[in-house]
């Protein structure tokens, strides 16, 4: 452990400023990681079960049980909780409904995006910072080439190129993680976005259908008087 420490102790020296700035993007990266979890998990974003049973309630025109069942702490619940409210009232029109349940997913799911886009920069910026720090590490081991002329000491030329790609290395070892746990988070919201967008659309369609069939319950009773 202490070999290991001294190690990346000597590795944040000999990098300088660069490998400083690519430390901070990873903290920063496992940050919205962890808050991001967090976030998903207490929210119980992508859970379908009580959704379900909502939905197969509404089916069965028990709308104050569907209603009942969900919760308005949690992203699909809520928005489906609202439209079969909204439903239940015969003076909404449904065209407003459905305008207004779009517009609260739509925040929800802003929420949910929130701070993905610093992780989006962070693994666009951190191959960029590694290639400027060996370009900058380059450049001076040249220098020190040419200030040595006819002296010059192929070790030292070798420990200054390598140095220098050093934060190269650091920077695509930041960005491989964040470009894959940002891919994975925004799946997340994607499929959360889903979700939400199929169990409004059935809450709409099972409302329809109800609408249709009572409708043509009429005509049949007419067509019979």
């Amino acid at each position: 452990m202490d070999t290991t420490l001294s190690q990346i102790r000597e590795f944040l020296i000999i990098g300088g400023p660069v490998v400083w700035i690519l430390m901070g993007f990873s903290f920063i990266a496992l940050t919205i990681v962890i808050v991001k979890l967090w976030q998903l998990t207490l929210l119980r974003a992508e859970s379908r079960k009580v959704v379900n049973l909502a939905l197969e309630a509404w089916r069965q025109r028990d709308a104050e049980t569907a209603i009942k069942m969900l919760s308005d702490k949690r992203p699909v619940e809520s928005v489906v909780a609202y439209t079969m409210t909204s439903l239940k009232q015969a003076s909404r029109d449904c065209q407003c409904v459905r305008e207004e349940a779009e517009r609260r997913a739509l925040n929800i799911l802003h929420e949910l995006r929130s701070f993905l886009r610093p992780m989006e920069v962070i693994a666009s910026l951190a191959p960029l910072l590694g290639l400027l720090g060996t370009v900058l590490g380059m450049i001076t081991a040249f220098q020190q080439m040419e200030g040595a002329g006819a002296q010059v000491d192929p070790s030292v030329l070798s420990g200054g190129i390598w140095q220098a790609l050093l934060t190269t290395a650091v920077g695509i070892a930041v960005a491989i993680p964040v470009v894959a746990l940002h891919a994975w988070l925004e799946r997340k919201v994607e499929r959360v976005a889903h979700i939400m967008n199929d169990a409004v659309t059935q809450v709409f369609t099972s409302q329809e259908g109800e609408r249709l069939a009572a409708v043509a319950a009429r005509r049949e009773v007419l067509h019979a008087a």
